[in-house]
């Protein structure tokens, strides 16, 4: 009698079903890696949901459109702007508020920022502007606020700098050279803006 040596291999134990927040943050994360990777042109919702390890209605019944899914994953993944330290000089606060909105504008949810700024045509872009102001511009501006009014307290900044077009120069000129120059931003970059163009607009008037 011929026996067979067959056995059956022992089943795999299924993976525990995501469900709410926690398949909600995956499917958010994996939008964000498709961004930084593929860019806004290359990001599908199938890609995505390949990506989160879920079915593409479960990305769909969150999500109707791309659009959709890209602000929410923008607004929930770019880190805080939360302080910039003193360090004793107005040139040095303002270059270490540079760094941080770079160390930014350089994380996953940066590149992904990027990508949406730089491939969207106009009537897209609309849909991100909220988060860009929210997420990025007013916590510069913020922060840019109070890094001047250090400098005036101290006497290194004409009181009169502490005004919107002032606050408005360093989030407009990082977002101009970096979607219409394509600029990087290297500590170069950062330090001769500082030193041409913020120093000498800040500084007091001689008398």
């Amino acid at each position: 009698m011929v026996t067979s040596s067959w056995t059956a291999a022992p089943a795999q134990a299924a993976s525990p079903r995501r469900r709410g927040a926690v398949l909600e943050r995956a499917i958010l994360d994996a939008a964000l890696e498709q961004l930084s990777t593929v860019g806004w042109n290359g990001l599908t919702m199938e890609g995505v949901a390949a990506g989160a390890q879920t079915g593409k209605a479960a990305v769909y019944r969150r999500w109707p459109s791309k659009e959709d899914l890209v602000a929410d994953a923008l607004q929930a993944g770019l880190p805080p702007l939360q302080d910039v330290p003193d360090l004793g000089g107005v040139r040095d606060d303002l270059l270490e508020l540079c760094r941080r909105a770079r160390a930014a504008m350089f994380s996953r949810p940066g590149f992904a920022l990027r990508s949406v700024i730089h491939e969207c045509d106009a009537s897209q872009a609309e849909r991100f502007q909220e988060v860009i102001l929210t997420g990025v511009i007013e916590p510069t501006i913020r922060l840019l606020g109070e890094v001047v009014d250090r400098g005036i307290r101290r006497g290194e900044v004409r009181p009169d700098a502490a005004n919107p077009y002032v606050f408005d120069a360093i989030p407009a000129m990082m977002m101009y050279r970096s979607k219409v120059c394509a600029s990087e931003w290297n500590e170069q970059d950062l330090e001769e803006m500082i030193d041409q163009f913020m120093v000498p607009l800040l500084r007091p008037a001689r008398t």
